[in-house]
């Protein structure tokens, strides 16, 4: 693995305050998010790892600001993070590092800005308020003005110019999957936070209450819920595969690497069963190494 500073120079990043904005936005997702930098700097070609490390650090800052503070701090910080993004977007500047590093990012790989706004409006309109969903159309209709946005303007970085409308779509299949299985692996946290990430029908349909879950609570009618829901996480899984072939050969590596993470993550969950309501469900330790050893053996 190459140090940072080489790696900068691998994606022609040579200017002085530019590398010390990708250095601040590659730290911020390391302090955040340590697997998914590890699996960019272990796996990906050393010339995508700064863009991708910068969108990163874009998407987790979004979200942040979208999940942290009143419903009214959530929106004033949304508003203001809009800004001040357009107008480092418009001029390649800004104060802030992260925003310094995703517009340098931005300009260098091409990516359409107009993903850029659709996450910051998803961000606004959806994320900021977000409470749960009443059907599973309201849970598509997430996906498509948050999620797969906030994905894209990370991981659309890996193409010149943006991803085609192929590679979109192999993309928005990842992300449902994903999304299925963070929000199971999630769901004691989501509900001690106010959040219920599974649709309202789905409980009423099962004869679920969603006191029953927040109280933790085990049972047959809750041991069905929790099984057909991770049954159509798999199938999520299962439909998103092509996302590998989908990338770019310097980011296949990371991709097949994220969708075995995703499926030993539902392995927990499909372990844990009703204690998922009372735990979070995470990686392990084990596991995760065991996938970016293997990842790093056959990427070589």
């Amino acid at each position: 693995m190459p140090t940072w500073r080489r790696t900068l120079t691998a994606a022609g990043i040579t200017e002085a305050p530019v590398r010390a904005a990708y250095t601040a936005a590659a730290r911020r997702v390391v302090r955040r998010e340590q697997a998914p930098y590890l699996a960019l700097r272990l796996l990906a070609e050393p010339a995508l790892v700064p863009y991708l490390a910068a969108g990163l650090a874009f998407m987790n800052l979004v979200d942040d600001v979208a999940e942290r503070g009143s419903v009214e701090q959530r929106a004033e910080g949304l508003r203001e993070l809009s800004t001040r993004t357009s107008e480092a977007l418009s001029s390649g500047r800004s104060t802030h590092p992260v925003l310094a590093a995703y517009a340098h990012a931005v300009a260098a790989r091409r990516l359409p800005t107009s993903w850029v706004s659709a996450f910051l409006d998803g961000a606004a309109g959806v994320e900021a308020a977000f409470t749960g969903f009443d059907t599973d159309r309201d849970y598509q209709a997430y996906l498509d003005d948050y999620a797969c946005p906030g994905l894209l303007v990370f991981a659309g970085l890996q193409y010149e110019g943006g991803p085609d409308a192929r590679a979109a779509a192999g993309w928005r299949r990842f992300v449902d999957a994903a999304q299925r299985v963070d929000f199971l692996a999630d769901l004691a946290g989501d509900l001690r936070d106010g959040r219920l990430c599974i649709p309202r029908d789905r409980l009423d349909r099962h004869g679920v209450t969603r006191a029953q879950l927040e109280r933790g609570a085990d049972g047959p009618a809750v041991r069905a819920l929790l099984a057909e829901l991770c049954g159509q996480a798999g199938a999520a899984l299962d439909g998103a595969r092509d996302v590998v072939e989908l990338s770019v050969p310097g980011l296949r590596p990371v991709a097949r690497a994220m969708a075995e993470l995703m499926e030993c993550q539902l392995r927990s969950v499909e372990r844990a069963g009703a204690r998922a309501l009372r735990r979070d469900v995470g990686y392990g330790v084990v596991a995760p190494l065991r996938v970016l050893a293997r990842a790093r053996r056959s990427s070589r």
